[in-house]
């Protein structure tokens, strides 16, 4: 058993839509409640002390979704990202983002840009927002620098390993996460993080996003620590 808790936990936040469909809400509504329980789970990381925190807030996949609904996903992030962020530094809470950024809009980019900036010194929880995010892409993007630099001379090809190719990621600067949570119901990864998530402990519920709260993410954390991580090797 680790006993120890996560140091970094990574969450794909599913089920906003389909929450908000049983209670008779538009998907809209069901996004505002997923970003209210996503505040309540920051929060309760910074309380107990975890220093690193990664949400799947907007997949590279997501664009395909109807484009009401993508429009108003982008202001309803714009809104939360560009509440004050006094409040943030005042935690401690450190925001950085990962994916396309390029691909948003500009308004959206320029609130993010402004948010990681005011947060940039404060350490006692980095909080990656994964936006317009997909593994793949950050991959490819990785081997499209590595093969620059070794056509550039400043990379041999006997330099190229694991460590190497990390150092090229967008999360480079984070620690691979601990532990894996998806809501919702769903068993897959969707393109998150696939390259960091290799050792990964992964846990799984049924609950949607907006009705997940800290009592299942304590659960998540107890059960975490119950579990023995080999990493591949014996017992």
């Amino acid at each position: 058993m680790t006993n120890l808790p996560p140091k970094h936990i990574a969450i794909v936040m599913d089920g906003n839509g389909r929450w908000a469909k049983q209670i008779g809400l538009s998907r809209l509504e069901g996004h505002r409640a997923g970003v209210d329980a996503a505040q309540d789970i920051v929060d309760y990381c910074v309380e107990i002390g975890i220093p690193y925190l990664t949400l799947f807030a907007f997949s590279s996949e997501n664009w395909k979704r109807p484009k009401e609904e993508v429009v108003g996903l982008m202001n309803l992030m714009r809104e939360y990202l560009s509440k004050d962020s006094s409040k943030l530094v005042e935690k401690g809470i450190r925001v950085r983002t990962i994916g396309s950024l390029e691909k948003l809009p500009k308004l959206l980019q320029s609130t993010i840009q402004s948010l990681c900036e005011k947060t940039k010194d404060c350490k006692r929880l980095n909080l990656t927002v994964a936006l317009a995010y997909g593994s793949r892409a950050e991959i490819a993007e990785a081997v499209k620098h590595v093969s620059s630099d070794v056509l550039a001379g400043k990379v041999a090809l006997s330099d190229i390993s694991e460590n190497l190719v990390g150092n090229y990621l967008q999360t480079r600067e984070l620690p691979d996460p601990d532990l894996f949570i998806r809501t919702g119901g769903e068993k897959r990864l969707s393109n998150f993080l696939l390259w960091q998530l290799s050792y990964t402990e992964l846990c799984m519920t049924d609950k949607y996003w907006p009705d997940f709260n800290r009592n299942d993410l304590k659960s998540a954390i107890a059960d975490y620590q119950n579990r023995e991580r080999r990493f591949g090797q014996s017992s």
